[in-house]
């Protein structure tokens, strides 16, 4: 399977493409696909996101769906994901809601 992440160009923020049509925060709402025409319109989606400068670094990443949970196969995802794995009081994992998920 795959989702859509980028960087949001405001401020950096990793994001990715959420099924409600929004760029989210959080990796846990991302939509997945799961076929060659599912890939090719996130494709498209980032490029007009690109195209509209609202993301940069637009890229289709590998994840797997474990319990529910979207969970990416690359550790430089999991640590965009979730943020710094030497300091896990900063970035997303720090957020109220990260304990929650």
């Amino acid at each position: 399977m795959k989702i859509l992440t980028a960087n949001r160009l405001t401020d950096g923020e990793a994001v990715w493409f959420a099924a409600d049509g929004s760029w989210a925060e959080t990796i846990d709402v991302a939509e997945t696909v799961g076929d060659k025409a599912g890939e090719a319109r996130l494709e498209a989606i980032g490029k007009a996101a690109y195209d509209n400068n609202e993301v940069v670094d637009v890229n289709l990443i590998d994840v797997s769906v474990v319990n529910g949970a979207i969970q990416p196969l690359r550790l430089r995802e999991v640590i965009r994901a979730a943020g710094p794995s030497n300091r896990l009081d900063l970035g997303k994992q720090a957020r109220p809601a990260a304990g929650a998920a």
